[in-house]
């Protein structure tokens, strides 16, 4: 994912399908948000929608971890 972020190039330079996914994705709002913080410009909205991107990862990866742990320990 990092590769198809704005990490690298800016999201205005790529094509349209490309940039749609880019400008939507969690490394996109995590790297303009430590870039804003770097350059001390403001990162409000990109630093709630990176903490919500890492929140909700964080309760998709615990829901996914219990339900594989509770299937394979119920034999």
């Amino acid at each position: 994912l990092p590769y198809v972020s704005s990490a690298f190039v800016p999201t205005a330079t790529m094509g349209s399908g490309l940039r749609a996914f880019a400008a939507h994705q969690p490394v996109t709002e995590i790297v303009e948000t430590l870039r804003g913080l770097m350059m001390g410009t403001s990162t409000h909205g990109h630093a709630s929608a990176a903490v919500l991107w890492c929140a909700g990862l964080a309760v998709a990866g615990f829901v996914a971890a219990t339900r594989l742990y509770r299937t394979r320990t119920a034999t």
